[in-house]
């Protein structure tokens, strides 16, 4: 029996429709769901709605099923709506009338609500740090190979000298960036909904701060309609987060693959970490590289899925929402996956040397040889005339000598600015607050 069934059982093909993989994705938020339960119940107790010796009693079997999920022991079983309906089940037939009490004052709406912003704020963390691994690393092959140059491109066109230092130390200070976007996305999800029951609040005297307090919120969704309509928003602004940390691993993954190749010739990986072909047996494809280049640009289509999906819904709760799980829930896995992957080819990337002593980069010089003109006093459009007359008539001879110095620039990378940007980022996620909150809840 469904918590929504009245008299009539709903046909089997509506069923199997509506419910769809709603069942797996649940599997997600059960953790969360037990978290939330324990934080409700508490609240109820302190506003009456709960005596002390059932709350005695949930509090401690909500524990044992929080260790359930943990150790992998938890099933939803045949029969049951969703985890939400399983944990109930469980609660009322260990402890009898006292697991029916844990609905009151809670919509099923609400519940679900808070769940997915447990769960998004549990993931986000776990992205945050993965990027952070990823961004060690680029920083530390930014100093280990800084002397090592090779050619920077405009239009795919051979432009000026870069180096492997500016290459990975790119990338690392793009993650900056894509962490402070993460961030707005977490300081939305880090806000409580629950109490808001089906998105017009309760008759019952809720303590919605206490529950904030409880599950370590930095505040509340405080408009019970606005709770409501966050859900579909909240996953968007997500997705958007996600989609930038995508955005950056997929370039440097096409980058990669070009770097690979032949005709470049600028890197190598192990044989371990390539692929061969069935016919050629020269092959050493970047495999890897296409795959994450791949996954990260489905990633980015991300946002727009979620978007059409909840692009003309007026404010209140609609069954649509329930499809969102289906579309975001394992993108935080493909992303991670990612993000190591990038990391074990990175680790172990071997880099060309001497790249641009081939007599086809010559002209990657031609603005040292400008500014070096410059400097001695002759203006710039003069300079640049005259080194574009010798590279027409065949007299370019190029100093191969990279004088940079500015911030950012091969001679003077600014690597710990920008770990220190970094710092910064990761400081102010309140991931300490958070894991103290739950640690006390559950413990």
């Amino acid at each position: 029996m469904k918590l929504w069934q009245k008299d009539k059982a709903a046909l089997a093909a509506v069923e199997e429709f509506t419910v769809g993989r709603d069942r797996e994705m649940d599997a997600y938020l059960a953790p969360f769901d037990v978290q939330g339960s324990l934080a409700h119940i508490h609240m109820l107790a302190s506003v009456g709605l709960l005596p002390k010796e059932d709350l005695t009693a949930l509090s401690a079997e909500l524990k044992n099923i929080y260790r359930e999920i943990a150790n992998g022991d938890f099933v939803l079983e045949d029969g049951v709506e969703d985890v939400h309906s399983q944990v109930e089940l469980l609660l009322t037939r260990r402890l009898g009338e006292s697991g029916k009490k844990i609905h009151s004052g809670r919509s099923r709406n609400d519940q679900v609500l808070v769940d997915l912003k447990l769960f998004l704020r549990h993931e986000l963390e776990s992205i945050v740090w993965e990027t952070r691994y990823l961004f060690d690393l680029l920083q530390q092959q930014s100093e280990a190979f800084k002397d090592k140059l090779l050619p920077g491109y405009t239009h795919l066109q051979i432009a000026m000298p870069s180096s492997f230092g500016l290459w990975f130390g790119a990338y690392a200070e793009s993650l900056v960036d894509d962490l402070i976007m993460l961030q707005g996305a977490y300081r939305v999800v880090n806000k409580n909904p629950l109490g808001s029951a089906a998105g017009y609040g309760s008759s019952f005297p809720l303590n919605r701060t206490m529950t904030t307090q409880l599950l370590g919120f930095e505040d509340l969704n405080y408009n019970v309609v606005y709770a409501q309509m966050g859900r579909g928003k909240t996953e968007k602004l997500v997705s958007f987060a996600l989609a930038g940390i995508a955005a950056t691993v997929s370039k440097m993954a096409m980058d990669a693959t070009l770097f690979m190749n032949q005709n470049f010739g600028f890197i190598s990986f192990p044989d371990e970490l390539t692929t061969g072909s069935s016919i050629m047996p020269h092959k050493k494809n970047p495999d890897v590289w296409e795959l994450i280049r791949s996954h990260c640009n489905k990633l980015q289509a991300l946002p727009n899925e979620i978007a059409m999906m909840t692009a003309n819904l007026p404010s209140g709760y609609h069954r649509d929402l329930q499809l969102l799980k289906e579309n975001l829930f394992p993108a935080f896995a493909t992303l991670k996956n990612c993000l190591q992957m990038s990391r074990l080819m990175l680790e172990n990337i071997r880099i060309k040397d001497d790249i641009l002593k081939d007599d086809k980069y010559q002209y990657l010089f031609s603005v040292e040889v400008v500014n070096k003109l410059v400097l001695e006093g002759t203006p710039f459009r003069e300079a640049y005339k005259q080194v574009g007359l010798d590279i027409e008539q065949g007299r370019f001879k190029p100093d191969t000598t990279v004088q940079h110095t500015h911030e950012g620039s091969i001679g003077n990378l600014q690597t710990a600015a920008i770990k220190a940007q970094m710092d910064a980022v990761i400081a102010e996620f309140p991931f300490r607050k958070v894991h103290a909150a739950i640690e006390a809840l559950v413990k």
